[in-house]
């Protein structure tokens, strides 16, 4: 499962891109601001930005020169109101892999997408693991051992994200904004459930979680 950051300014487009990525089964996280986007690509790990020209606080080919001065590697796919060849120009030049101009057809921003996320070899055999769980990215498979564990779209996007930011807390709040923030059943109480259904299914009898409750703070993983 694609982990994808949308940073777009613009509501419509934002909600429509991303519902469109929701229905393809990508994770989708979407950010409106500039400096709060380059924020989360330099601390955590995306398969793919999806990143608008004109944003709040910083511009997007400021935020694409920062992270591949950085040495980040991530496709980026550019969108701009700017559909001149000097634009696109000066974008690739900065490290976009692709380009493009609004408006836009979602059939092929669709297309776009997943021709970026053929690219990278780090993807299609990605793997992650905490402890005794491990997770295989693209077969959408986790494992405690050498035994299979059937998790549910959201419990396996749950768990990717908490590996992906091993040591690090995030409140009931952070995941709701960060994992749930297109979902229908959006609300604490799902996120809280969702941990429970998780820690069910990947818990060992008489050993402590991989999904710990830090009290007054939140919850995260941790290897053992």
């Amino acid at each position: 499962m694609a982990k994808i950051l949308l940073v777009e300014d613009d509501d419509l487009i934002s909600s429509a891109v991303a519902q469109m990525l929701n229905r393809e089964n990508f994770t989708v996280e979407t950010v409106a601001d500039g400096a709060e986007a380059l924020e989360r690509l330099l601390a955590l790990d995306y398969d793919l930005v999806i990143l608008d020209w004109n944003l709040p606080s910083m511009q997007g080919i400021d935020i694409l020169n920062r992270f591949r001065k950085a040495g980040r590697a991530t496709p980026v796919l550019m969108f701009t109101a700017n559909s001149s060849v000097s634009n696109k120009v000066e974008g690739l030049e900065s490290g976009a892999d692709d380009y493009l101009a609004k408006p836009f057809e979602l059939l092929e921003l669709k297309a776009r997408v997943r021709a970026l996320l053929r690219r990278p070899a780090e993807y299609t055999g990605e793997s992650l693991s905490a402890g005794s769980i491990t997770l295989h990215i693209s077969s959408f498979k986790c494992f405690r051992g050498r035994e299979e564990i059937k998790l549910q779209p959201k419990e396996f996007e749950l768990l990717e994200f908490f590996i992906r930011n091993k040591g690090r807390i995030f409140s009931v709040e952070d995941l709701l904004d960060r994992l749930w923030s297109c979902d229908s059943d959006s609300s604490t109480d799902a996120v809280r459930k969702c941990i429970a259904r998780l820690r069910a299914k990947i818990d060992e009898p008489g050993q402590p979680s991989p999904v710990q409750t830090v009290i007054g703070r939140g919850y995260k993983v941790e290897d053992a």
